[in-house]
């Protein structure tokens, strides 16, 4: 498989990924696995009341902010995790002035992609710079297809990246003034399989996360159980060519086959973790429908393009609703 130019598609898939409300990651790459999603989330604990309900930063001390003041721009970072130097880009906007806790956005390539090309397609910094918001851009370790996220199945064996994003988000928390509670995962392709793979089991560290062209597995999906309720906002395209709408089996990665659930299941299977009650809504005019009730407050939504491909999906409408959300 080899990355596109934005496309995120793969050799015969004909995906285009001209991304709903944005551009798609330029690291394109098509499959890869997120961490499965069934099991009760009996176990996860219930939110206190916050912003948008879903947990506040109620009696937790305040952040005190470096000293130092960063570099406007992207820069080119190291991190050593696991014995590993992992690559990231640091995106700081021009209206971050480190004087006050402010979000982190980590935002996750797609199969054969890199942080560089996910810096220069993600449709989140036009929706987030105007509010200072800090975001990072990491790279996978390369796999059989590329560089690749482990998230269980597939893509890539021998790497731990639940700990590398949790390293990666305590790393820029030294010299950037982050507020803990409201740290969010999104990604493309295989990185929104990292993303759904992050809520599964890292929904200690991040508040909520958007999912784009990816779904949860077959093949892990009893085995995720997250520490709480957390918000999963995730947006799909009715023709993607490479996840297809409907689920099914994928052999895009070489000795790692995967099988996608499907848009509805993966949707329905967060709606049973996060203990949602009655029926979804009826999908709005962009295209999302949404369980309303669910524990703690969180929300549970499918934003689906009719006819729409292998794509981003619209940080217009997932921004809005992920920074409503903090930590309990």
């Amino acid at each position: 498989m080899q990355p596109g130019a934005g496309s995120g598609g793969v050799p015969g898939a004909g995906g285009s990924a001209s991304g709903s409300g944005g551009s798609a990651s330029g690291g394109g790459g098509a499959a890869g696995a997120p961490g499965g999603a069934a099991g009760t989330a009996g176990a996860a604990s219930g939110g206190a009341s916050g912003a948008g309900g879903a947990g506040g930063a109620g009696g937790s001390a305040p952040v005190s902010c470096p000293a130092a003041t960063l570099a406007k721009g992207n820069s080119n970072k190291t991190l050593q995790v696991g014995g590993k130097n992992r690559k990231y880009v640091l995106h700081v906007p021009n209206a971050y002035d480190g004087t006050k806790p402010v979000p982190l956005i980590i935002d996750f390539h797609g199969l054969g992609g890199d942080g560089q090309g996910e810096s220069g397609g993600s449709p989140y910094p036009a929706q987030t710079d105007a509010e200072g918001v800090i975001m990072a851009f990491p790279s996978g370790e390369p796999g059989p297809s590329g560089n690749a996220w482990n998230v269980g199945p597939c893509c890539v064996s021998g790497v731990d990246d639940v700990a590398f994003a949790k390293s990666l988000v305590s790393e820029i928390a030294k010299s950037a003034c982050i507020d803990p509670k409201r740290v969010y995962a999104v990604g493309f392709s295989m990185g929104g399989g990292m993303s759904h793979y992050l809520a599964c089991h890292a929904a200690d560290v991040f508040a909520a996360v958007a999912p784009a062209a990816f779904d949860l597995l077959e093949e892990n999906v009893d085995a995720c159980q997250p520490s709480r309720p957390i918000s999963v906002v995730s947006f799909r395209g009715t023709g993607d060519g490479v996840v297809p709408y409907a689920g099914g089996y994928s052999a895009v990665v070489s000795g790692m086959p995967i099988t996608f659930l499907g848009a509805q299941k993966t949707f329905e299977a967060w709606a049973e973790l996060n203990q949602c009650t009655g029926a979804a809504s009826a999908e709005d005019a962009k295209g999302c429908k949404s369980y309303g009730s669910c524990q703690a407050g969180v929300d549970v939504m499918l934003c689906t393009k009719q006819s729409g491909g292998h794509e981003a999906g619209n940080a217009s409408v997932a921004w809005p609703i992920l920074k409503k959300h903090t930590l309990p």
